[in-house]
This record gives structure tokens, C-alpha cells and sequence, in this order.
């Protein structure tokens, strides 16, 4: 049985999410994005999806097969929303 919070699996909370750094077409600039590595987020055409970091808290399924959790759910995601942007960011590379 997979470990869920509220009857959905979090991706957040999977060892498959991972962040990275996607650039905005402005040098040094960038922006913080979620995949996951297991390829479970595709787009209908079959392309990648990626989601802006400061959803990730939000991204749900209701079943995953390849499913990792990383700890207790409603912990995590209680820690994550701390620490999440509250909107889309840009950075810079240093």
C-alpha cells in the first residue's frame, strides 16, 4: 500500500521530484522547476513536463507505480510550504 495524505500521492514527497534550473533566455538567468526522473509527467505529445517550483506542494496523483516516498507526507509537506516560493522567481547564476 503507498503511503498518501488525504487519499493522494504528493509528488513532492517522492525520490523521483527532482528541482532544477531552467534558464529564462537571459544570460545568466533562471528559473527553479520540478520534473520527475522517473518520467511519470509527460505531455500529450510525449514531451518532458515541468512544473514551476512553487506548485510542487500542489502536484498530486491519485496512483504511481514507481511511488518513493521520503518520509512521512503531511510532515513534509507541512516543512516544504514553509520554505516554498509564493510565486515564480527568476535568479541569477554567480
Amino acid at each position: 500500500m503507498q503511503e498518501t495524505y488525504a487519499d493522494k500521492i504528493y509528488c513532492a514527497n517522492c525520490i523521483h521530484c527532482k528541482l532544477i534550473r531552467s534558464s529564462t533566455g537571459n544570460n545568466d538567468q533562471y528559473q527553479l522547476r520540478v520534473r520527475c526522473d522517473a518520467g511519470k509527467w509527460k505531455k500529450k505529445l510525449g514531451e518532458e513536463k515541468f512544473y514551476k517550483y512553487f506548485t510542487v506542494a500542489r502536484r498530486s496523483t491519485e496512483d504511481c507505480d514507481l511511488y518513493e516516498p521520503m518520509g512521512d507526507t503531511k510532515t513534509f509537506l507541512k516543512e516544504l510550504k514553509k520554505t516554498l516560493p509564493i510565486k515564480d522567481e527568476v535568479y541569477i547564476l554567480s
